[in-house]
């Protein structure tokens, strides 16, 4: 007995099977390109993310396939997909990458729940009813993107609260909100019923079986939006439980057992489960150092070289005086100030490469530091990070981090969380197992780093705020192009 796994992103499908203890089988991942038709513009056809899915699929052994008893979902936040009275999509998918709608995030007056962005769903929406109404005359159903993939696999027209709660039309329950989308002008029509992420949502078609070579009749879960499915997958299961992924952005996610107070530049959602979470979403992590290593010409093994020397924390180049901002894509926590930018101050003569490399790593670890002030500010105490992504794999890199947002580094052994997530939720819908078991599923955890009291990295931290409050008002629309 094995349960499927699948992680629709926004680069790539990903499937997992695991087996009746949680443990990773097989994984496969196709990769696909986002379409930007016109500029600000973020798409995907859904015939695009069929194919992958169908590829990856192929990709995983076929007694293993066979095998499997239930799928779970797993999808990128955000974004959405229309669906006529068909199931036939209506246009490409919308994306959360997308700021077409920009202007129109007045509609949302602060103070909100939880920030507003144009890629998410409510301010798509509105841009759909406002500038494609043919396309609002066709549309039967307005769903999440992995909404939509369990539909196209013969499942329930149904949501979660999870993906819900972040559309900017729910409550922070996950609850449609009536009244804003009368305001809005959106049909309430449009939006699915709601269920947990780990109930039952249909059984798989006779059609989509044999296309993706399983059983027909397996249960298929509702399913969960991808962070939530990777705090899952990473094993968070109790209050307080927390996780730092980093990858071309960051996100620190902290388990809640109620619902948390709201904070500026924090996200309070619907976790997979019945908890909630507080999220710190920082956008300039591996996309800020890959740019930055760009620029200075570096392998990435030199690079760590450079900047770090040869002992973990033991560098040679972190001079004083040198600051980088790492903003190069705006900032959400805790900033909320998509005209934020980057760059160095400080530089002098005697610095290097190395000297420039090493302040860009602790720009971005003291972004994350802000993030993570964010959360404790909000009364959450956070003294160990569960650590996950593929961008946190060097021990200097690690040392850094754990100094620089003086917590204890637990690397989880598991490198495809959402989809282990996923499937996961597919064992819980098909009565496999149940809530009590989600603790023991945890995947194994090391401790890899922990705080040293790093007095000059504190000051250097306290000069990196420092800047960012003296520029801020200088990033506007003029100076962001």
């Amino acid at each position: 007995m094995s349960f499927l796994g699948i992680d629709l992103g926004t680069g790539s499908l990903k499937v997992a099977i695991v087996d009746e203890n949680g443990r990773e089988q097989a994984v496969a991942s196709v990769a696909y390109a986002i379409e930007t038709p016109h500029a600000g513009w973020a798409e995907t056809s859904v015939q695009t993310w069929w194919r992958a899915l169908c590829e990856a699929a192929a990709r995983l052994p076929d007694g293993l396939r066979r095998e499997v008893r239930a799928i779970g979902f797993s999808g990128q936040m955000h974004g959405v997909v229309l669906i006529d009275e068909a199931g036939e999509a209506v246009r490409p998918a919308m994306l959360w990458p997308d700021t077409r709608a920009l202007a129109l995030l007045d509609a949302w007056p602060e103070p909100q729940p939880n920030p507003v962005a144009p890629g998410m769903a409510g301010p798509l929406l509105r841009w759909i009813v406002l500038h494609e109404p043919q396309s609002a005359s066709r549309t039967r159903w307005a769903l999440q993107p992995k909404d939509w993939l369990r539909v196209a696999l013969g499942g329930a027209v149904v949501t979660d609260p999870s993906d819900a709660c972040a559309t900017a039309l729910a409550d922070p329950a996950g609850m449609w909100d009536a009244a804003l989308l009368d305001r809005l002008g959106i049909p309430r029509a449009w939006f699915a019923p709601l269920a947990p992420s780990y109930a039952a949502g249909g059984v798989l078609s006779e059609k989509a079986a044999q296309a993706l070579g399983l059983r027909p009749g397996i249960v298929l879960a509702t399913g969960a939006a991808d962070t939530p499915c990777a705090a899952l997958g990473s094993g968070l299961a109790h209050d307080g439980d927390a996780l730092l992924t980093t990858g071309t952005g960051g996100q620190i996610v902290v388990l809640a057992e109620c619902a948390p107070a709201a904070a500026r530049g924090l996200h309070r959602y619907r976790a997979a489960s019945d908890h909630w979470y507080r999220m710190a979403a920082m956008q300039n992590v591996g996309i800020a150092l890959e740019r930055v290593r760009g620029w200075l010409s570096y392998e990435w093994a030199d690079a760590y070289r450079d900047a770090f020397g040869d002992a973990a924390g033991a560098s040679t180049t972190a001079a004083s005086g040198l600051t980088f901002l790492p903003y190069l894509t705006g900032e959400r926590t805790p900033w909320l100030n998509p005209m934020a930018r980057g760059g160095w101050l400080g530089l002098a003569l005697d610095h290097t490469r190395g000297t420039m490399m090493r302040a860009a790593f602790e720009g971005v670890a003291f972004s994350l530091r802000a993030g993570l002030d964010a959360i404790r500010a909000s009364g959450a105490t956070v003294t160990a990070l569960k650590l996950a992504g593929g961008g946190s794999i060097d021990a200097h890199w690690r040392q850094l981090l754990a100094d620089a947002l003086n917590v204890e580094l637990h690397a989880v052994d598991c490198p495809n969380a959402a989809p282990r997530g996923a499937a996961i939720l597919g064992g819980l819908a098909s009565g496999h197992w149940h809530a009590r078991d989600l603790a023991a599923l945890a995947p194994g955890a090391t401790r890899v780093a922990g705080p040293r009291g790093d007095a000059a990295l504190a000051e250097r931290y306290a000069r990196f705020l420092d800047l960012y409050g003296r520029v801020e008002t200088w990033f506007d629309g003029t100076h962001s192009r």
